[in-house]
Protein backbone atom coordinates (compact mmCIF):
# COMPACT_ATOMS: atom_id res chain seq x y z
CA UNK A 1 0.00 0.00 0.00
CA UNK A 2 2.47 2.82 1.37
CA UNK A 3 4.48 1.62 -1.63
CA UNK A 4 2.52 2.21 -4.14
CA UNK A 5 1.54 5.11 -2.85
CA UNK A 6 5.24 6.56 -2.62
CA UNK A 7 5.31 5.52 -6.79
CA UNK A 8 2.17 7.53 -7.31
CA UNK A 9 4.06 10.27 -5.64
CA UNK A 10 7.32 10.28 -7.30
CA UNK A 11 5.68 10.18 -10.56
CA UNK A 12 3.79 13.32 -9.53
CA UNK A 13 7.12 15.41 -9.07
CA UNK A 14 8.64 14.00 -11.89
CA UNK A 15 6.02 15.18 -13.98
CA UNK A 16 6.12 18.46 -11.95
CA UNK A 17 9.76 18.37 -12.62
CA UNK A 18 8.99 17.73 -16.57
CA UNK A 19 6.77 20.07 -16.87
CA UNK A 20 8.36 23.34 -14.74
CA UNK A 21 5.82 23.40 -12.01
CA UNK A 22 8.95 24.11 -9.60
CA UNK A 23 8.55 27.90 -11.21
CA UNK A 24 5.34 27.87 -9.15
CA UNK A 25 7.26 28.28 -5.35
CA UNK A 26 4.09 28.31 -3.27
CA UNK A 27 2.80 25.20 -4.73
CA UNK A 28 6.18 23.86 -5.01
CA UNK A 29 7.35 24.21 -1.23
CA UNK A 30 3.80 23.40 -0.46
CA UNK A 31 4.32 19.86 -2.31
CA UNK A 32 7.59 19.90 -0.37
CA UNK A 33 6.18 19.88 2.74
CA UNK A 34 3.58 17.38 1.93
CA UNK A 35 6.19 15.29 0.66
CA UNK A 36 8.69 15.24 4.33
CA UNK A 37 4.68 14.70 5.81
CA UNK A 38 3.86 11.51 4.35
CA UNK A 39 7.42 10.37 4.54
CA UNK A 40 7.32 10.87 8.23
CA UNK A 41 3.82 9.20 8.57
CA UNK A 42 5.52 5.91 6.41
CA UNK A 43 8.01 6.18 9.02
CA UNK A 44 6.09 6.23 12.03
CA UNK A 45 3.67 3.40 10.80
CA UNK A 46 6.99 1.26 9.60
CA UNK A 47 8.33 1.19 13.62
CA UNK A 48 4.38 0.46 14.59
CA UNK A 49 4.53 -3.58 14.11
CA UNK A 50 7.19 -3.38 16.83
CA UNK A 51 9.80 -5.95 15.64
CA UNK A 52 13.89 -5.89 15.72
CA UNK A 53 13.79 -4.08 12.03
CA UNK A 54 11.46 -1.44 13.38
CA UNK A 55 13.20 -1.14 16.70
CA UNK A 56 16.52 -0.55 15.10
CA UNK A 57 14.84 1.50 12.36
CA UNK A 58 13.40 3.85 14.67
CA UNK A 59 16.83 4.00 16.82
CA UNK A 60 19.26 4.77 13.65
CA UNK A 61 16.66 7.26 12.24
CA UNK A 62 15.71 9.36 15.42
CA UNK A 63 19.84 9.14 16.05
CA UNK A 64 20.03 11.32 13.07
CA UNK A 65 18.37 13.93 14.66
CA UNK A 66 20.52 14.27 17.34
CA UNK A 67 23.67 15.93 14.36
CA UNK A 68 21.26 18.95 14.67
CA UNK A 69 23.21 21.92 16.83
CA UNK A 70 21.88 22.49 20.10
CA UNK A 71 18.18 20.74 19.96
CA UNK A 72 19.51 17.46 19.28
CA UNK A 73 19.77 15.45 22.18
CA UNK A 74 16.57 17.07 23.02
CA UNK A 75 14.83 16.32 20.12
CA UNK A 76 15.32 13.13 20.35
CA UNK A 77 14.72 12.80 24.01
CA UNK A 78 11.50 14.25 23.24
CA UNK A 79 10.65 11.81 20.49
CA UNK A 80 11.77 9.09 21.83
CA UNK A 81 9.80 9.84 25.26
CA UNK A 82 13.04 9.32 27.57
CA UNK A 83 16.82 8.35 26.91
CA UNK A 84 16.31 5.22 25.08
CA UNK A 85 13.42 3.56 22.01
CA UNK A 86 10.78 2.29 24.69
CA UNK A 87 7.18 1.82 25.28
CA UNK A 88 6.52 5.53 25.38
CA UNK A 89 8.49 5.94 21.83
CA UNK A 90 6.03 3.23 20.56
CA UNK A 91 3.01 5.43 22.09
CA UNK A 92 4.58 8.91 20.50
CA UNK A 93 4.61 7.00 17.24
CA UNK A 94 0.91 5.58 17.08
CA UNK A 95 0.04 9.48 17.99
CA UNK A 96 1.83 10.46 15.49
CA UNK A 97 0.63 8.07 12.75
CA UNK A 98 -2.87 9.25 13.82
CA UNK A 99 -2.91 12.70 13.86
CA UNK A 100 -0.44 13.21 10.69
CA UNK A 101 -2.60 11.86 8.07
CA UNK A 102 -5.07 15.04 9.66
CA UNK A 103 -2.21 17.24 8.72
CA UNK A 104 -1.81 16.00 5.15
CA UNK A 105 -5.18 16.56 4.77
CA UNK A 106 -4.84 20.16 5.03
CA UNK A 107 -1.93 21.05 4.06
CA UNK A 108 -3.25 18.88 0.81
CA UNK A 109 -5.68 21.39 0.69
CA UNK A 110 -3.53 24.37 0.90
CA UNK A 111 -1.67 22.54 -2.20
CA UNK A 112 -4.76 22.33 -4.08
CA UNK A 113 -5.85 26.02 -3.14
CA UNK A 114 -2.44 27.44 -4.70
CA UNK A 115 -2.44 24.94 -7.17
CA UNK A 116 -5.73 27.04 -8.26
CA UNK A 117 -4.61 30.64 -7.75
CA UNK A 118 -1.49 29.79 -9.84
CA UNK A 119 -2.85 27.50 -12.11
CA UNK A 120 -1.47 24.18 -13.48
CA UNK A 121 1.70 24.09 -16.03
CA UNK A 122 0.58 23.82 -18.98
CA UNK A 123 2.83 21.52 -21.26
CA UNK A 124 1.57 22.15 -24.80
CA UNK A 125 2.03 26.72 -24.14
CA UNK A 126 -1.45 27.08 -25.67
CA UNK A 127 -3.47 30.01 -24.21
CA UNK A 128 -7.02 27.91 -22.27
CA UNK A 129 -10.09 28.04 -23.44
CA UNK A 130 -11.83 30.75 -20.98
CA UNK A 131 -14.83 28.44 -21.49
CA UNK A 132 -13.97 26.57 -18.73
CA UNK A 133 -16.07 25.03 -15.84
CA UNK A 134 -14.50 26.56 -13.14
CA UNK A 135 -12.95 24.13 -10.15
CA UNK A 136 -14.59 25.28 -7.53
CA UNK A 137 -17.97 25.38 -7.53
CA UNK A 138 -18.21 22.62 -10.05
CA UNK A 139 -15.41 20.45 -9.11
CA UNK A 140 -15.41 21.58 -5.22
CA UNK A 141 -18.92 20.16 -4.96
CA UNK A 142 -18.94 17.23 -6.98
CA UNK A 143 -16.12 15.74 -5.10
CA UNK A 144 -17.57 16.72 -1.45
CA UNK A 145 -21.03 15.08 -2.33
CA UNK A 146 -18.61 11.69 -3.56
CA UNK A 147 -16.88 11.63 -0.53
CA UNK A 148 -20.26 11.97 1.47
CA UNK A 149 -21.74 8.83 -0.56
CA UNK A 150 -18.47 6.91 -0.24
CA UNK A 151 -18.87 7.77 3.44
CA UNK A 152 -22.26 6.66 3.77
CA UNK A 153 -21.99 3.64 2.60
CA UNK A 154 -19.08 2.73 4.72
CA UNK A 155 -21.31 3.87 7.75
CA UNK A 156 -23.91 2.02 6.49
CA UNK A 157 -22.04 -1.24 5.80
CA UNK A 158 -19.94 -1.09 9.35
CA UNK A 159 -23.15 -0.53 11.41
CA UNK A 160 -25.29 -3.28 10.03
CA UNK A 161 -22.83 -5.81 8.84
CA UNK A 162 -19.69 -4.91 10.94
CA UNK A 163 -18.24 -8.31 10.79
CA UNK A 164 -18.41 -8.09 6.72
CA UNK A 165 -14.96 -5.38 6.80
CA UNK A 166 -13.38 -7.47 10.15
CA UNK A 167 -10.51 -9.99 10.10
CA UNK A 168 -11.80 -13.48 8.78
CA UNK A 169 -10.06 -15.54 11.43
Amino acid sequence: GASFFFICIYFHIGRGMYYGSFMFKETWNIGVVLLFLVMATAFVGYVLPWGQMSFWGATVITNLLSAAPYIGTSLVQWIWGGFSVDNATLTRFFTFHFILPFIIAGVSMLHLLFLHQTGSSNPTGLNSNPDKVPFHTYFSYKDALGFIILLAALTLLSSFTPNLLGDPD
